[in-house]
């Protein structure tokens, strides 16, 4: 008989409590709740008060289950370190606690601070990873992975270990500017940011590949 997976199993469930507030707050919620905010944190994208209070928990326990199934059947899943696999398990459930009651306690008139919260979860999220990212060593679900990366190991290493300090750095630059007043300015930092986090370590790792490694 196949063994349990109890992490998912867990993790499923948190991404389900916050059911419980939405059937509690149901008859509170009006009949379209806001699921975007733009970069001012003004609702621009909007969802039937069904959708966003149980439809929104039950999409998130599925990708929930989708990655613990890719996670659990890559080939070289225990070159992965075991922090990184515990983050990308964890994700999601800790999304859907938190952003979950944010969203519903905003659809009923509570003042939140959208922009900052969502800043300083990336910026956190980036901090984590890149502290254990370059522990991880080549596998085909967490980290960088280029036709480069994937290649060749010293390729991998290399190039995960200097996404790991950007990735920390940016992730503390993130998380300042996620509390300036000015919600235009931390949105668009977390872009900017990003960008760079993404492109350096692609391009870091191409040079690497064109210089034989």
């Amino acid at each position: 008989m196949k063994k349990v997976d109890k992490s998912m199993l867990i993790t499923s469930l948190v991404c389900l409590l916050p059911l419980v507030l939405s059937s509690a707050m149901y008859n509170r919620l009006p009949d379209r709740i806001a699921v975007h905010w733009d970069s001012a944190g003004n609702a621009d994208n909007f969802a039937s008060k069904g959708f966003a209070a149980f439809g929104l928990p039950l999409f998130l326990l599925a990708l929930n289950i989708f990655v613990h199934f890719m996670l659990n059947n890559d080939p070289k899943k225990m070159r992965t370190s075991k922090a990184m696999r515990q983050i990308s398990k964890w994700l999601i459930p800790v999304i859907s606690v938190i952003l979950m009651p944010i969203t519903l306690f905003i659809a009923v008139g509570v003042d939140i601070p959208i922009p900052m919260i969502t800043s300083a979860i990336v910026g956190i999220i980036l901090i984590l990873c890149g502290n254990y990212l370059p522990k991880s060593r080549q596998n085909y679900t967490v980290g960088i992975k280029l036709p480069w990366t994937l290649n060749s190991e010293e390729n991998w290493n290399k190039t995960h270990r200097l996404a790991g300090y950007l990735w920390v750095l940016g992730g503390i630059i993130i998380i300042g500017t996620s509390f300036i007043n000015a919600k235009l300015s931390s949105f668009s930092v977390v872009l900017i940011v990003v960008s760079i986090l993404v492109v350096i370590p692609m391009a870091y790792s191409y040079r690497l590949y064109r210089k034989g490694v």
